[in-house]
């Protein structure tokens, strides 16, 4: 049987990718319950989207599915895992070993195969040349070397703000490409390195807001 193929990556929006990795970490969860069939009614209930929305974004990667049966949850959350990751396991950089720092560790090994961070940075004395939740801590002074060496194309950036631009345009010259960013600042960098902001205090803004208009239609209403 010949691979799939799918459409270039560059065709696909950013929430749509966005969305698949969600289905996919529920249906890591119904696969762990043995629970072997799910419709994409209840995926969509889970996410809170719509099912016809669920339907689409499944045909993106030839999900096969039925009205009766609804999807095979093994096969399909093979077909995202193959989608959306690439082959092997993908090594991953975090800069900064705070409490965030170590909760993504804590939380990477646990939870996310095919994802492994395995070299973080911090320029904390006691934070670095040892090994926490199995991996190994560098001082910062070491990034681009650890970087190169390691061929890490993916990095986490969990610093303060004032040092996150640093630290991201080091992991760029480094030869990274993709940066999740936790610190609360944007950064400029160029097109050639994708940037996924986590702004967990602005989240937590608009749900106290939201949360005070009382219902998901107000804040629907309001945008």
């Amino acid at each position: 049987m010949s691979a799939p193929s799918y459409p270039e990556a560059i065709l696909i929006s950013e929430r749509t990718i966005g969305r698949l990795a969600q289905y996919r970490r529920i249906l890591t969860e119904l696969v762990r319950d043995n629970l072997e069939t799910v419709h994409s009614h209840q995926l969509a209930l889970r996410c809170g989207g719509s099912a016809a929305q669920v339907r689409r974004d499944l045909m993106v990667i030839g999900a096969e599915g039925s009205p009766n049966k609804g999807y095979k949850c093994a096969k399909l959350l093979a077909s995202l895992a193959e989608f959306l990751t690439q082959p092997g396991t993908q090594k991953v950089a975090l800069v900064g070993i705070g409490n965030l720092g170590r909760a993504l560790l804590s939380y990477s090994h646990k939870q996310q195969p095919g994802l492994l961070i395995v070299a973080a940075f911090d320029i904390a004395p006691d934070k670095t040349n040892k090994v926490i939740d199995g991996c190994r801590c560098f001082h910062i002074d070491t990034l681009e070397s650890v970087i190169k060496e390691q061929n890490i194309k993916v990095a986490i950036i969990a610093v303060p703000g004032e040092a996150a631009q640093l630290v991201a345009d080091r992991l760029a010259i480094a030869g990274v490409r993709g940066i999740v960013n936790f610190a609360p600042a944007p950064l400029h960098l160029p097109p050639s390195v994708f940037v996924e902001n986590i702004d967990v205090t602005m989240s937590l803004e608009k749900v106290v807001y939201f949360a005070a208009k009382g219902t998901q239609s107000e804040r629907n209403k309001s945008a």
